[in-house]
């Protein structure tokens, strides 16, 4: 497991919170309404090679607000870029945790997923209170509060903002991996299950950043 990177602009706890236009805050169970919410998201479940990698957003009420979030899979990575930028620097806190093809082997994508997201959350926990994650599941031992919401990445703005940091970070990596491999073509396909990359599976076998549990990966 690798935290990369951490971003934060105040240490306040208390700061009050901008109310989603999708959500209000005052219908959260158990916790301050005005306490602030991280969105989690993850990118890279599926690849067959490379990093789960798994962010954590809380926006900063105080900032303007960032037009055309939308999940990370609906943007050109032109524009993933560009989002990107504006996040980290409108951001209140944000981190970034990279979990590896080799304590996914260990311990298998799902888990490896869960533990992205409860150490991604306990980057941005000095100023968030609650945490909305993407997807069915909420991990075991976050530091505050959290829901699961399926389909989160197209419907709350904080976790459109984690899917965009978690894709560009780990689209950034696949390029440097590329640099090491050329020959997986890392740089086109980041790892996924695409025909260039599984024909050079077969011709060159898998390499470090391959995650051996994989059946495609096993089969080469």
């Amino acid at each position: 497991m690798k935290i990369i990177a951490l971003g934060t602009q105040a240490d306040s706890a208390d700061a009050e919170a901008r109310q989603s236009p999708l959500f209000d805050q005052s219908q959260i169970p158990n916790v301050e309404s005005r306490r602030l919410i991280a969105g989690v998201d993850e990118a890279g479940r599926g690849p067959l090679a490379g990093p789960v990698a798994v962010a954590a957003v809380v926006f900063d009420p105080g900032k303007p607000r960032i037009n055309g979030l939308d999940d990370s899979k609906q943007l050109t990575a032109e524009r993933r870029e560009q989002l990107y930028a504006r996040i980290v620097d409108r951001a209140l806190a944000w981190s970034v945790v990279l979990i590896d093809s080799e304590e996914i082997d260990r311990i298998n994508i799902y888990q490896a997923t869960m533990l992205g997201m409860r150490r991604a959350v306990e980057g941005v926990a000095h100023v968030a209170g609650f945490a909305r994650i993407d997807g069915n599941r909420v991990p075991k031992g976050l530091p505050c509060p959290a829901e699961a919401l399926i389909g989160g990445d197209a419907l709350d703005r904080a976790i459109m903002a984690a899917s965009i940091v978690a894709k560009v970070t780990r689209d950034r990596l696949m390029h440097e991996l590329h640099a090491r491999h050329p020959e997986y073509r890392f740089d086109q396909h980041k790892g996924y299950s695409t025909p260039v990359h599984l024909a050079a599976l077969q011709t060159h076998g898998p390499c470090p950043q391959h995650r051996r549990s994989f059946a495609p990966v096993l089969r080469a």
